[in-house]
């Protein structure tokens, strides 16, 4: 039975206004049949969708919210992204001519309004109405499409609330202009009110292009992160002849030149040439790294200094530069989990809000005096014009995109908002030993030889080793190399668990622990014994080497600790969180290694699952866990911890399980991905309580609360104006999380 596997996809979504636009993006993708989950990112402008792929396809999707105003682009291919930054480019400059079209009539508008000398102009209210009537009816037009169309679906949003104020105002005014005597004869002015329709208008839409600049800064990290990849390459034919290609028609194997200031394209091995490249963007370090022949370099790199060239192994969406993006634009569109509960908010703001006009309207018509119609407009109008959904809306996301831009920029890679919301909380860092507190190469640091020991013995051992896949034998190689050489004619056979066994002229040779010297007989000689016991104590790994009779050479093999572990642990020990060392090596070189990082608390001798439970059983006592590995066996345990940080250079999968990467394995990324966290965090709480306090504050001023108490009565001109501010206030508060220092 074939079984269904469902799609993800984060696409584009065009048309959005308001957060309360992304609800109603977000209900009704949810509708569709086949769609399992949705989730729409306003401030990002985003759909993350998973789907059924045999109940429905993005095509469908794209259809059903272009049926209610909203758009969603799903083309994938290579210009795709050149073609969402061009539409909201062209967004931008037709809000921009909207803004300076309704600012140019509103202007003298409003000066006409506010000069009694002009208002008691015979023809005053037809001035009025030809200046109010483009802004309104024509830059303004747009407000009234998008809300008839939400309408129709029992849906409400921004612009319900612009078009019912402006449209309330602007209706109003021309009934007054047409028949004034309709007021006349009860006794009442005809008052108009074009300039307080107009100015609404011309207030939203210059606080939506503001926001819209706002909320382009918030991703600008991103956006370098895109532009770190050249356009095109210079090809290497087979024949040596170069040529000029667009990047997305590299193939995998094919090589690539790359000339002094020229950013690497894909990622792949050097195999001509030498230089030096800038690796800031994946390590974070501002040194150049040398490249020789057999270096892996990365697409988004820059070569500074010589010219060389390279196979190419990973192309188009495989390259690390091509993840990383991926990753940050992931990240950026998922939702915090306090986001959860705004969404709500937005999604029952608006009915509210119109709930409330409603209600200032009927409660101004029942008590007022005189001037009661007069009032309960004024209130109805400006209530609608003052509650802004925006702000709640843009709150929470708006600080995310930044938070997580500026990870990414520190060589933080973050996966979903949900990591970063809950990293400030942790409590305890559980870090792996090999690779991650360890540089994870083990190098030769001494090496002991009984006297009289010929070259010829050194290239036996050699070519012994040299036949081994072991970790050990590789630092042995590396040691010897230059200065040995490989012999033809040794017959070499692996011990498994033990070492490797060679024959040279007749003769045995052992490479291996000291349990298989034992098992064999070999002597060891008490001096040689000593130099062993004191590596051991120094957490060394000895390898011996042998002949059929006696042990005439010892290696001592370490993995050094990175200089960034003990600083990492000390920044850790000053945030007041616990750190654990868990490791599957003996208990000697666990101690030692714990000592040397500073480290209090380590487990030795662990497997997978040993780790995995130690995190269940910290948890159980009420821990915030965060695991930092590297390798394969660690990536169950990366799962199990509330945050499981991957080192950049580790395995594919602990990347892949981890919920936040550290690209340039430097362990002092942790602590200051906590203070990120708690920067973001403080950040998003400031921006709620401005949104919750505007609104709170804002919308019983519009319906008229203080004027019982000093006669005051919002201008519906000013109340557009302080909704607009609101907005632009919260998202220049996120931006400010960009200079804050970490």
């Amino acid at each position: 039975m074939e079984t269904n596997k469902n799609i993800k996809k984060t696409l584009p979504v065009l048309n959005m206004y308001c957060a309360a636009c992304a609800n109603s993006v977000q209900k009704i993708l949810k509708r569709q049949d086949g769609v399992s989950d949705a989730a729409v990112n306003f401030a990002t402008e985003t759909a993350q969708i998973e789907y059924d792929p045999n109940k429905t396809d993005t095509a469908k999707l794209k259809e059903a919210l272009q049926s209610v105003g909203y758009d969603l682009n799903i083309d994938e291919g290579e210009h795709a992204r050149e073609e969402v930054d061009a539409a909201h480019e062209e967004h931008y400059r037709s809000l921009k001519m909207k803004v300076i079209g309704s600012v140019v009539l509103a202007v003298p508008l409003v000066i006409f309004a506010m000069t009694p000398a002009l208002m008691h102009l015979s023809y005053a209210n037809y001035v009025m109405w030809v200046l109010a009537t483009p802004v309104v009816l024509y830059f303004g037009k747009d407000f009234f499409i998008r809300a008839f169309k939400q309408a129709r679906h029992g849906a409400f949003n921004m612009d319900t609330l612009v078009s019912l104020s402006a449209g309330t105002a602007y209706l109003y005014s021309v009934f007054n202009t047409l028949y004034p005597q309709f007021w006349h004869s009860r006794g009442l002015h005809a008052d108009v009110y074009f300039e307080a329709a107009a100015v609404v208008v011309a207030f939203v839409l210059l606080g939506k292009l503001l926001e819209e600049r706002a909320k382009g800064n918030t991703s600008s990290a991103l956006k370098k992160l895109i532009g770190l990849q050249p356009k095109t390459v210079t090809i290497i034919s087979e024949s040596g002849e170069t040529s000029e290609l667009s990047v997305s028609q590299v193939k995998v194997s094919d090589i690539i030149l790359v000339k002094p200031g020229e950013k690497i394209a894909v990622d792949g091995i050097v195999t001509d040439g030498t230089s030096f490249v800038d690796e800031s963007m994946i390590t974070g370090e501002p040194l150049a790294v040398e490249k020789k022949t057999g270096d892996k370099v990365f697409s988004g790199t820059i070569n500074q200094r010589g010219s060389f060239s390279f196979r190419a192994e990973k192309v188009g969406s495989s390259t690390l530069l091509a993840q990383i993006v991926k990753m940050v634009q992931d990240a950026q569109g998922s939702k915090a989990p306090v986001q959860k509960l705004v969404d709500k908010i937005a999604g029952i703001f608006v009915p509210v809000v119109i709930g409330i006009a409603i209600l200032s309207f009927a409660v101004w018509l029942i008590v007022g005096t005189d001037n009661a119609f007069t009032h309960a407009l004024l209130a109805f109008v400006t209530v609608l014009v003052i509650a802004c959904p925006c702000a709640l809306g843009l709150a929470t996301p708006t600080a995310i995109m930044v938070g997580i831009g500026k990870g990414a920029e520190n060589g933080i890679l973050i996966k979903d908002a949900e990591s970063l919301e809950t990293i400030q909380r942790v409590d305890t860092v559980i870090l792996d030993k090999t690779g991650t507190i360890t540089e994870g190469k083990p190098q030769v640091v001494s090496v002991k030889w009984m006297n009289g020991v010929s070259s010829d013995l050194h290239d036996i051992l050699y070519t012994i080793e040299k036949s081994s896949e072991h970790p050990l034998a590789e630092a042995i190689v590396n040691y010897l190399k230059g200065t040995s050489k490989v012999l033809s004619d040794i017959h070499i056979e692996s011990l498994t668990g033990q070492g490797i066994e060679g024959t040279f002229n007749g003769i045995k040779y052992l490479v291996g622990n000291q349990q298989l010297m034992r098992s064999k007989g070999i002597v060891c000689s008490d001096d040689m014994e000593h130099w062993i016991f004191e590596r051991l104590e120094d957490a060394n790994t000895v390898v011996l080497f042998a002949d059929e009779v006696s042990v005439m050479g010892s290696i001592a093999i370490a993995d050094s600790i990175k200089q960034s572990s003990i600083a990492a642990v000390d920044q850790l020990r000053d945030l007041n969180i616990d750190v654990y060392m868990l490791t599957g090596d003996n208990e000697h070189t666990a101690r030692s290694i714990a000592a040397q990082a500073n480290i209090q608390h380590y487990k030795a001798g662990l497997l997978p699952a040993d780790k995995t439970e130690f995190i269940k059983q910290l948890q159980s006592e009420g821990k915030t866990v965060a695991m930092v590995g590297d390798g394969i066996n660690d990536s169950a345990a990366l799962a199990q911890a509330n945050v499981g940080i991957a080192m950049g250079q580790g395995s594919d999968i602990a990347i892949d399980t981890a919920k936040m990467t550290i690209i340039s394995n430097d362990l002092t990324k942790i602590p200051t991905a906590i203070k990120l966290s708690k920067q973001t965090n403080r950040t998003i709480r400031q921006n709620l309580f401005w949104a919750f306090i505007y609104n709170v504050i804002a919308i019983p001023v519009a319906a008229g609360v203080l004027y019982p108490i000093d006669g005051f009565l919002l201008n519906p001109m000013i109340a557009g104006a302080a909704m607009a501010l609101s907005s632009v206030s919260v998202v220049s508060n996120s931006i400010i999380l960009k200079y804050k220092k970490l």
